[in-house]
């Protein structure tokens, strides 16, 4: 891996092959191994480029109190801009799905396409005001749940409570895919962990009108029905949008099928007028 090093800490990202650029953001609580299907299925073609976002896998913790996804959004326009990327392909999950969305808020049609796999637009699902999120604010039963189990502990937690709420096999439907997460998730300071959480729960999603970039949301069926309904908002909100869902998978798409998965993203990359 290598370093890109910033006023308030060092991302660690890495590159494989050469080509159009191609660049995956994973999602909250794992880190850049979560594309190896990915790269190894298009390195040969493009130059693949995956980070670990602040907090996460090897960049780990940074130097400010609190993260947003403002902020993985401005980490991810320092590293195109230190690598040189021009007309990227973003490819985003879950998190990093919104690091993509506000990314091609702030530059409507500068990127080449943008795939968003577990795609959400808000934590939790359901937009809402911003006095009444600071009201309901989950934050301090969090704080309790970390002090007394951990970041796995907490995790699992809250895995069991949308398992509870949805009846879906929700993040995975794979069992090694599910320990692989569980895992990553491990690894991670409860003082991250907090930090990632709020950065999800502040998020205040944008509209995405006059984005111009084209689009695909993938979902996986086992999906919470509530996020389906935000992925269709988006493909739905910019000018070249659409949508599909991949049968036996959950919230972790492009693992549980990866075969699937990169099947219909190669398709989508063949379509997009600069290829």
């Amino acid at each position: 891996m290598a370093e890109l090093e910033l006023a308030d800490g060092t991302i660690w990202y890495e590159t494989s092959g050469d080509g159009p650029p191609l660049v995956f953001v994973h999602g909250g609580w794992l880190n850049g191994r979560a594309w190896d299907p990915q790269v190894e299925r298009f390195a040969d073609d493009y130059r693949v480029v995956t980070l670990d976002v602040r907090g996460h896998g090897e960049t780990g913790s940074t130097d400010p109190d609190e993260y947003s996804i403002g902020l993985f959004t401005d980490d991810l326009e320092a590293l195109l801009s230190a690598l040189d990327l021009e007309r990227p392909t973003l490819c985003g999950l879950s998190l990093g799905s919104m690091v993509v969305q506000e990314y091609l808020d702030r530059h409507p049609d500068d990127a080449a396409g943008a795939i968003l796999g577990g795609a959400v637009r808000s934590m939790p699902p359901i937009e809402l005001p911003a006095g009444l999120k600071s009201f309901w604010s989950p934050l301090p039963a969090l704080s309790m749940s970390l002090s007394i189990s951990g970041s796995k502990g907490t995790f699992r937690s809250m895995l069991s409570s949308i398992q509870a709420t949805t009846g879906q096999r929700w993040l995975s439907v794979d069992p090694a895919v599910r320990a692989e997460a569980l895992e990553a998730v491990g690894n991670i300071p409860s003082t991250e962990f907090r930090k990632i959480f709020d950065a999800l729960y502040r998020y205040d999603p944008p509209a995405l009108t006059g984005v111009e970039t084209p689009t695909l949301v993938v979902h996986g069926e086992q999906e919470a029905p509530l996020v389906k309904r935000q992925g269709r908002q988006i493909a739905a909100a910019v000018a070249d949008g659409d949508q599909r869902e991949l049968a036996g998978s959950g919230h972790l798409v492009n693992q549980d099928r990866p075969l699937a998965f990169n099947a219909i993203t190669a398709d989508f990359l063949d379509r997009l007028p600069a290829a």
